[in-house]
């Protein structure tokens, strides 16, 4: 390799370093489009409700569109780190390779500079090659040839061997995926090949059980790094309690156009339950996508999703990193993806009745919808624990991480659990070090697993047990199999006045049982019948 010695020594890297920089600058160039074209066009369009023939057709184009706006954005990211990297491999080889050369000179010996080849000194008058030391003097003199030969050489294999894996690398980034709306699965499949190349270890994204080591990791990688873990595994970054919420959102949505794109390639074949989820995790991006040009505080954000089971949703009204008053909102039995529209307009309601006494009248709540579990049937697991107690360390999670990547001074926080909801939000508070939850407010309870209100974590004068007299579930079901009724006074709890009726009915528009929960959300005390 004689010819690539001259080549690495001298080498310049401001045009490769340019190319990187324009590469950049097109994925972010990339991303800024796909999210206006979400903000500014396909969202505002959502909220208008357009619907008909054409607004189908017209969804189903600009959302391809989208797709591989955002394809396109996947690959001039891993384009530009392709390069980032043979540029610092480079970089790194030529420094080796001229101190190698430097300390051959330094030793007495002269450097070709063609080729690199280390010439040996002469240590001894080639007049005097007839003495009987002379052999020996030469090679004690030129002890060290061989090494600095071998550092050459091996400084040249490095870049060569880069800049090869370099070129392979990119020859299999395909740029017919760019107009194909299977190219965001295939862009996936490039990121790990990649990663690979870039030493970036998929294994160093942390488990998830453990908020405080995420935000950790996540604020220890530098932009270009961030930007990569974004586009190349986005499903796991998503999950990653603690994490900013803006983060988790552009990687929630980012994975769940995956999803829907590969729902739709194969939508000719798809099985019942696979059906189910696009149909359902369609009318989700929809829905987000309405709020996405709205007002900041009515901004929705994708925290999670699932397709096992009947489905699961996590999303905020309202940034939560930055709220004053963050709730949120367990859902009870029967609810899955198909009706999880109904969650979303009770997040709604309750944050516009927190804002109504809260000092910035909503503007400073977050309300969140946590369906993060296997909700149970109308069945015989409603009367048992299992469902709560597996879920429960899944929200002592979600609770701990919103604390962790809360910005400034301490938020309030309020959880509020519904029906079997209730039941999990006990579970989750009596277990572990607890929700580290400032009020709970169950409705409709059929028992929190405990026997009384001091064996949660949260302090018995804020847990708020609100009841309608004809709640068949609150009066029938509970103080059964779930323990002690939490409505019964020596459980210890406090009673929160509702004057709704039924089992559903806590949300009713203009409602004190609604009013009263949104005072709670707000750090304020409910109030008492109205006279």
């Amino acid at each position: 390799m004689p010819e690539l010695f001259a080549q690495l020594f001298r080498q310049d890297f401001a045009d490769i370093d340019a190319a990187t920089a324009s590469w950049k600058k097109l994925a972010k160039a990339l991303d800024d489009t796909q999210r206006g074209s979400g903000k500014r066009v396909t969202g505002p369009l959502h909220k208008a409700g357009w619907a008909g023939v054409s607004a189908t057709y017209g969804f189903a184009a600009m959302e391809a569109t989208e797709t591989k706006l955002g394809t396109a954005e996947v690959n001039a990211r891993l384009i530009a780190t392709i390069l980032d990297t043979l540029a610092t491999k480079m970089r790194g080889a030529q420094t080796k390779l001229r101190n190698a050369v430097s300390d051959a000179e330094a030793a007495g010996h002269k450097v070709r500079d063609d080729d690199g080849w280390v010439e040996p000194k002469q240590a001894v008058d080639p007049k005097y090659h007839n003495d009987p030391d002379y052999a020996g003097l030469q090679r004690e003199a030129n002890a060290g040839l061989g090494g600095f030969r071998a550092r050459i050489d091996a400084a040249v294999e490095e870049a060569r061997t880069a800049s090869q894996t370099a070129a392979d690398t990119l020859y299999q980034l395909d740029p017919f995926d760019l107009d194909k709306r299977y190219g965001g699965a295939h862009a996936q499949e490039d990121a790990a090949r990649v990663a690979a190349f870039a030493g970036i270890d998929p294994k160093a994204i942390p488990d998830g059980k453990n908020p405080q080591q995420s935000k950790d990791w996540w604020a220890g990688l530098d932009e270009e790094k961030r930007q990569f873990y974004l586009a190349a595994y986005p499903e796991r970054i998503g999950t990653l309690d603690g994490l900013p919420t803006p983060v988790r959102d552009d990687a929630n949505r980012t994975a769940l156009d995956l999803r829907l794109n590969d729902y739709a390639l194969r939508e000719n074949s798809l099985g019942y339950h696979d059906r189910y989820n696009y149909r359902n995790l369609t009318t989700l991006k929809d829905r987000l996508e309405k709020t996405d040009s709205g007002p900041d505080h009515k901004q929705m954000f994708l925290l999670g999703y699932g397709t096992e089971k009947d489905g699961r949703a996590v999303v905020a009204l309202g940034n939560p990193d930055t709220a004053r008053h963050t709730a949120v909102l367990v859902p009870g039995t029967d609810n899955q993806l198909d009706n999880y529209g109904g969650q979303l307009d009770r997040i709604d309601k309750l944050q516009n009745a927190a804002g109504n006494s809260s000092e910035g009248g909503g503007k400073d709540v977050s309300v969140i919808s946590w369906m993060d579990y296997d909700a149970p049937e109308i069945d015989g697991s409603v009367l048992t624990e299992g469902r709560a107690q597996a879920g429960a360390e899944d929200l002592r999670d979600f609770t701990h991480g919103l604390r962790t990547s809360h910005e400034g001074e301490r938020g309030h926080l309020t959880v509020v659990g519904h029906s079997y909801g209730s039941t999990m939000t006990g579970a989750a508070d009596a277990g572990g070090s607890g929700l580290d939850a400032d009020d709970v407010v169950v409705v409709g309870s059929p028992g929190l697993t405990v026997d009384r209100a001091d064996q949660l974590h949260v302090n018995p004068r804020h847990l708020w047990v609100g009841a309608s007299p004809d709640d068949f579930v609150s009066n029938h079901t509970s103080g059964h199999s779930l323990e002690a009724d939490p409505k019964d006074p020596a459980f210890g709890a406090q009673r929160m006045y509702v004057d709704t009726s039924g089992h559903s009915g806590y949300w009713d528009d203009g409602s004190q049982s609604l009013d009263n929960q949104g005072r709670i959300i707000a750090g304020l005390s409910p109030r008492g019948p109205r006279t």
